[in-house]
């Protein structure tokens, strides 16, 4: 990889992205340890099981853990990728893209994204430093995994609702959602506190601003976007 095709890690002076990989091929932990250090990426460990993980990090933070749907082991996709979040690292799924239905269970618990095996190590290593930022990860493939998914569950949102999730997902405050639809600040408190529980419901809480542009995007309330992350409401 040429030095003009390695991404920027971060755009906060100073930040070093904390990246394990979990694999059950040998191979494909060895070339991305290397590119994530080449890249400037501080590689917490590599192993073939998210058992493994959870095991060798031994209370160390991981920032990002780049995770492979189908492992050895029998795991399930749920299970892997809701342990990696108890650890307080974020999912990015890297895998064969044509396994949708994978896909889509691992969106639904919780994953920041999509980038399959096929895409350049350039790409990998760029989307690694979006979802360490806390941004939003915006692709062909997650669009297509929801899209395809017929049973995805929508919460049930208002057409009140859904103006007030438009345009504070968007990256208004909620006094200026408040102030654009002509409602209260405190009204328009509890309509997001209502999405909130209504996506809680369906299985697909939102509890950061992040989560809740997630959700926009997935259920066609906002198109796919790549906006700055927010985790409260203002």
């Amino acid at each position: 990889m040429s030095a003009d095709s390695e991404p920027t890690q971060s755009t906060a002076p100073g930040f070093v992205a904390r990246v394990a990989i979990v694999d059950d091929h040998e191979a494909v932990r060895v070339g991305l340890r290397a590119a994530c250090i080449a890249a400037g990426y501080e590689v917490v460990t590599d192993t073939s099981t998210v058992a493994d993980y959870v095991s060798e990090l031994a209370g160390r933070p991981c920032d990002v853990v780049v995770l492979d749907l189908s492992l050895g082991d029998g795991s399930l996709v749920t299970d892997n990728v809701k342990l990696v979040l108890a650890t307080g690292a974020v999912v990015l799924v890297h895998s064969i893209a044509d396994r949708v239905a994978s896909v889509r269970e691992a969106l639904a618990a919780g994953a920041a994204g999509v980038i399959p095996k096929s895409a350049p190590m350039s790409t990998v290593l760029q989307a690694i430093g979006t979802v360490a930022r806390g941004d939003v990860l915006n692709n062909l493939e997650w669009a297509s995994a929801i899209d395809a998914d017929r049973d995805f569950a929508k919460a049930q949102l208002g057409r009140r609702e859904r103006d007030v999730l438009h345009l504070y997902a968007s990256g208004l405050p909620l006094k200026a959602v408040a102030m654009q639809l002509g409602i209260a600040h405190s009204t328009a408190r509890e309509y997001l506190d209502r999405i909130r529980t209504k996506y809680v419901e369906v299985g697909r809480p939102a509890p950061t601003k992040v989560d809740l542009l997630r959700r926009a995007v997935e259920d066609g309330i906002l198109p796919g976007l790549d906006p700055e992350s927010g985790d409260d409401a203002n």
